[in-house]
């Protein structure tokens, strides 16, 4: 039986990507240095904002160095704007003039001023934390200059436009709306929150605010459905993301949105038919915004014991109370809340994070001349209540979430026994289309056990129950072992195993399903590799640094792609058809994205995106054949299959055209301690002829230095014996090898880090 690892993988490739170079890694503070050619710009941005309209002032944005002209500006936000302070949030849309200017694929950035914050990490860490259950902006800090003054340190936080959507459901054309409290006017008093107030759209106006061509009809069935069908809510809902997202919201007491008020969140609506909610705005998360509706003032007491089922009853807050009274709902949205808490609260790694976070932007917050707090305040802020600002006294995140936990662990609701998921397995090893899969499980204090699957990374998972029968490839009968079967199709399959009993719940993986295990299924083609952010790995015929995709034949015959169709996009999957190509028995095949049609060769007619997409492979008759959906990507590595053609992705060192090799690249300094050693960064780099490579063992063993090019290829082993704990050092002379991009891996106790050098 194989057992599936994939939780593993995505751990590792999410870390990685944490570590990566890109604008909204967390590591770094961009600066951001806006020029306008009037000397008033303040004066105009306040009067653009007091008229409402978003006009934007037009100047020159320059961010870390690289100067994007035209772009629009405007300020944003409601109570953190203030047309008397030098620090208000803005809205920087880089594409306001010129179509497509972008930075790593986002056109507009939004700023937030941290005037609610004294710790200045509530948006950061509550959007990282967001990230792990659900679809949500990635989130990190700028230093911002206008006209050469410097404003101060801000959060940016990633736009929830088109480009988030493309990114986190393969479509963007859909309805789109933010709820929000708008100045249009009509409509009911904002109150409540998801109510139905009859098919007239001018009733709405004053709670959304519709960011799509068209919607109100599709928002105003939803709402119909919601309060007046509800037993049919989950044709238009994604229930499981929304229970993640009020348990989410609850837990971290974010009061300025849905649960709450009818703000800050976007609702999207996939190619399924269903509606996906996605936090928005989280500066006042942890208890900042204590104003409830239907309770009153909050004091600190009642933040720390605020009630995991507040609003439940309350008919003008149909978001909880519509959703909640669904007792197996009701149940999921205890388990996954339980399920931060474990991930997060009850081990204290959200105060190690935030001293992390605090530590990466510590100087930058003394250094800032508008803050709204002092720097005692934001040292103290993570432990205790401050006083002062805007706000004025700010319950400490430490002191709400220890004393809340406890509440929350103290409730009947959350002491109830979970049914137990362990040794989730499927047979066969190898997969093709067509192969029987059984999946199997062992549980325990349970009534039921499901198999939840897809075979489409956007796709709905459908549930079917597994037994315990001795029937079913699952032992012998009554003896705690489930099993079930499934054919599998062309594409892979994901899926999750979920147990309930009459009190309680559980999922494996315990995200579920925002995360899930996958199984890899062979077919004769498949998309083998992709390089999204190629700076210096490989050219095409033209001597051009372009995205590639990879693709591998698995058969022993050839196979002719003429009329084929490829594209990043699932909504159009007949983006770009190849033409009369073959790709021969056990051969590679590559196709640049690169928009350069003209250019010989196979060159598609779009671009891939760094901060990640769908690729979607078809037929001629647009039948799916193969797709990958992808997160950021780090320049100069790729995502291939390994096993090669037929195992998982995994974050890999180019092979371009050749097998895939399994050495992950761009572990962050947390994995590598936890691994018992750290490479260094060798020095110089780059380099000319020769560089040094520092690593340090915690404890001695066989470690092995080695150095390859971009093919893969080992062209030099520094050391490969048993080495004694401590630091090491070794140097490499590049001798004959071209300039270019080069890979050095350390490999001790079965675990491989890898860093990029480059030889000039």
């Amino acid at each position: 039986m194989k057992k599936y690892y994939t939780l593993l993988i995505i751990v590792l490739f999410n870390m990685a990507l944490a570590n990566g170079q890109s604008f909204y890694d967390i590591n770094t503070i961009n600066t951001i240095e806006i020029t306008f050619q009037e000397s008033n710009w303040d004066q105009i941005l306040d009067q653009y904002y007091a008229a409402g309209d978003e006009e934007r002032l037009v100047g020159s944005v320059s961010i870390n160095g690289q100067v994007f002209d035209s772009a629009g500006i405007r300020y944003k936000g409601n109570s953190t704007y203030n047309a008397n302070q030098v620090k208000n949030p803005l809205n920087i849309k880089l594409d306001h003039i010129i179509d497509d200017q972008t930075i790593e694929g986002y056109g507009t950035l939004k700023l937030a001023n941290a005037a609610k914050d004294p710790s200045f990490i509530r948006e950061t860490m509550s959007y990282e934390i967001a990230r792990n259950y659900m679809d949500a902006s990635q989130s990190n800090y700028a230093n911002v200059y206008i006209n050469g003054t410097h404003l101060g340190l801000y959060t940016s936080d990633q736009s929830v436009d088109k480009f988030f959507m493309r990114t986190h459901f393969g479509s963007d054309e859909n309805t789109h709306v933010k709820g929000e409290i708008t100045s249009s006017g009509g409509g009911p008093p904002s109150g409540g929150v998801w109510e139905y107030y009859g098919e007239d759209s001018s009733s709405y106006y004053n709670l959304y605010d519709m960011k799509s061509d068209y919607g109100w009809d599709e928002l105003i069935d939803f709402l119909a459905v919601l309060n007046n069908n509800n037993e049919y809510v989950d044709d238009v809902l994604n229930i499981d993301s929304h229970l993640w997202f009020l348990a989410f919201s609850n837990l971290l007491v974010n009061l300025d949105g849905p649960i709450n008020n009818p703000q800050n969140y976007y609702l999207y609506k996939d190619d399924n038919g269903k509606l996906n909610p996605m936090p928005w705005d989280l500066n006042e998360s942890f208890g900042v915004f204590t104003s409830h509706q239907t309770l009153g003032q909050l004091g600190t007491s009642q933040l720390q014991q605020f009630s995991p089922f507040a609003n439940l009853n309350e008919n003008d807050f149909p978001v909880i109370s519509k959703i909640l009274s669904n007792e197996t709902y009701r149940r999921v949205y205890v388990a996954h809340m339980k399920t931060i808490i474990e991930e997060y609260f009850e081990n204290d790694y959200y105060k190690t994070r935030a001293l992390e976070i605090q530590d990466i932007i510590d100087a930058d917050v003394q250094a800032d001349p508008n803050k709204f707090y002092t720097y005692s305040n934001f040292t103290s802020n993570l432990y205790n209540q401050v006083g002062g600002g805007p706000q004025g006294g700010i319950i400490g995140i430490v002191q709400l979430m220890d004393a809340r936990v406890n509440y929350l662990n103290s409730l009947s609701d959350f002491q109830y026994d979970a049914p137990e998921i362990t040794n989730v397995e499927f047979t066969p090893e190898i997969i093709s289309q067509g192969t029987e899969i059984w999946f199997n499980a062992s549980v325990s204090n349970v009534d039921d056990v499901f198999l939840a699957y897809r075979s489409n990374s956007h796709g709905v998972f459908e549930k079917m129950i597994m037994y315990d029968d001795g029937n079913h490839e699952d032992g012998q009968a009554g003896d705690g072992v489930y099993g079930v079967s499934l054919l599998a199709g062309s594409t892979d399959i994901q899926y999750y195993i979920y147990a309930e009993n009459s009190d309680a719940v559980k999922f494996s993986p315990a995200r579920a399903e925002y995360e899930y295990y996958n199984i890899s299924v062979t077919g004769s083609l498949v998309i083998n590799e992709f390089m999204a952010d190629n700076e210096s790995t490989v050219v095409d015929q033209d001597g051009e640094y372009d995205d590639w995709i990879e693709f591998y034949n698995n058969s022993d015959v050839d196979i002719n792609l003429g009329g084929y169709y490829l594209s990043d996009d699932g909504a159009e999957p007949d983006q770009w058809a190849f033409p009369d190509t073959t790709i021969v028995a056990g051969g590679y095949l590559i196709v640049w994205a690169d928009k350069d049609e003209d250019q010989e060769g196979l060159h598609a007619n779009f671009k891939l995106s760094a901060s990640g997409e769908t690729l979607v492979l078809s037929d001629n008759n647009l039948g799916l054949i193969d797709e990958v959906s992808f997160l950021q990507q780090s320049p100069d590595t790729t995502t291939g299959r390994f096993e090669n053609g037929t195992g998982d992705f995994i974050t890999m060192m180019p092979t371009f055209g050749a097998e895939n090799t399994d050495l992950l690249t761009g572990l962050n300094d947390n994995i590598i301690d936890a691994l018992n050693f750290e490479l260094k960064q060798n020095y110089p780099n780059p380099f000319n002829e020769n560089t040094k490579i520092d690593f340090t063992l915690e404890e001695g063993g066989l470690a092995t230095l080695r150095v390859f090019n971009t093919l893969g290829k080992n062209i030099s082993t520094l050391v490969s014996s048993n080495l004694p704990a401590g630091r090491h050092s070794y140097e490499w002379y590049s001798g004959d090898n071209p300039g270019g991009l080069y890979f050095y891996s350390l490999s001790f106790e079965g675990r491989t880090v890898v860093k990029k050098m480059i030889v000039q």
